[in-house]
């Protein structure tokens, strides 16, 4: 870490894992296997940062390093189309009914900046709606949080007042200040997490986002899910088969992947015809499309059986029991939420929760507002480990926490 620190701002390439939220010096990672990861001091530790979400397999997964040496054998770029991305569409596409047609990029944030670019050339309106606490990426117009219902003020240094102007934010689950901004302001599209992710797991309201459905479409605004975490996690078909709603276009990336850098973003065969080079609406990039993240995604997404589903949802199940009777019996004030196999315990000092969990060989996202992510490779002897850790790090918690 000294040496990274003398490279990288923080040490880090993404700022999270600099652990500024809980303290403390980052573990540097070796390797990884399963739901297991060695730390370059030799420690093991059980993951449930996935690499924020792929891993939903666990780390290695034969199939998929199988298919990403194949791949290579064969050269790492083409610049050129290749099977590998026909294939990959052909599996979203069948998997999630609402994408008819997609363009796939290198990351989550070029999806979303690219789907926002999109919604604006079909509405021809420049107004963008997301939720306080959502997170979709660096792109400029995104990096916007300033609370309920304001005109866009960056979040961020270097983000012109200019570029934020157009983004409205509204709070999550809150039907009727999305509705008064769609009446006051000529707004392209609503864009959010169908589950949040990125304040901790926090599952929409019922009747939330079908009553997101019926305002867009009534304001002639586009809809828009971000699924990059939710996509192919807490279902086959998303967050928008799991909760019957059915987008206008859809922003992917994590899982489809396989553990390699990808995004995506797809909808209506209409929308997407508006993409060059069909249409006006320029988007470009050199690794779009790369061999081996489409030979990642699709080894990954061949794999995601209802079996695997219902083991997911099981393991998740017992964590979130597990950590529930954990904390009832320490007396301790935790809140456990979960979405399938996402989940967050809301702690009252997550740092000292943190970094017991880590002493006892449990690896958590170094921050409370992260989700954990569980695999199908976890355990119930991982599961259980974690839970009596667990167990340990709430018993020791002062007493004014508990």
């Amino acid at each position: 870490m000294a040496r990274a620190e003398r490279l990288f701002p923080g040490g880090v390439n993404s700022p999270v894992r600099a652990f500024r939220a809980v303290g403390g010096t980052p573990r540097v990672i070796d390797r990884a296997l399963g739901a297991l990861v060695w730390d370059v001091d030799g420690n093991e530790l059980i993951d449930y940062v996935g690499s924020w979400g792929p891993m939903i397999l666990g780390h290695a997964h034969p199939a998929v390093v199988a298919a990403i040496t194949e791949a290579a054998a064969s050269g790492t770029s083409y610049g050129a189309p290749n099977r590998h991305e026909v294939e990959l569409a052909e599996l979203i596409t069948d998997a999630m009914p609402s994408i008819e047609r997609l363009r796939f990029v290198s990351s989550g944030t070029e999806a979303a900046m690219s789907a926002i670019r999109l919604a604006r050339a079909a509405t021809r309106r420049d107004g963008i709606v997301k939720m306080a606490g959502g997170y979709h990426g660096h792109a400029d117009a995104l990096l916007v949080e300033p609370g309920s219902g304001a005109i866009g003020m960056p979040a961020s240094a270097g983000v012109t007042a200019g570029a934020a102007r157009d983004t409205l934010v509204a709070p999550f689950n809150d039907l009727g200040e999305v509705e008064r901004l769609l009446v006051v302001h000529e707004v392209a599209a609503v864009i959010v997490e169908p589950v949040a992710a990125n304040m901790g797991v926090v599952p929409p309201a019922p009747g939330y986002l079908k009553g997101l459905r019926h305002l867009t479409s009534r304001h002639g605004s586009l809809l828009i899910f971000d699924e990059v975490i939710t996509g192919f996690r807490v279902a086959r078909g998303g967050a928008a088969a799991r909760h019957g709603v059915t987008p206008d276009l859809t922003v992917l990336g994590k899982i489809i992947g396989g553990g390699l850098p990808v995004g995506a973003y797809g909808g209506r065969a209409d929308l997407i015809r508006l993409v060059a080079p069909e249409g006006p609406v320029y988007q470009a990039g050199t690794l779009s499309g790369n061999p081996l993240a489409m030979a990642a995604g699709a080894a990954t997404l061949r794999e995601l059986t209802p079996e695997v589903y219902t083991r997911l949802e099981e393991a998740g199940s017992a964590l979130e029991s597990g950590l529930t009777d954990a904390a009832d019996a320490a007396g301790a004030s935790v809140r456990i939420s979960r979405v399938g196999s996402l989940l967050t315990a809301f702690v009252d000092d997550f740092p000292s929760f943190f970094h017991a969990m880590l002493g006892a060989g449990i690896m958590l996202p170094p921050s409370q507002h992260e989700a954990w992510f569980v695999s199908a490779a976890h355990r119930d002897d991982q599961l259980d480990a974690t839970v009596r850790a667990a167990r340990d790090a709430f018993r020791a918690a002062p007493a004014e926490d508990r």
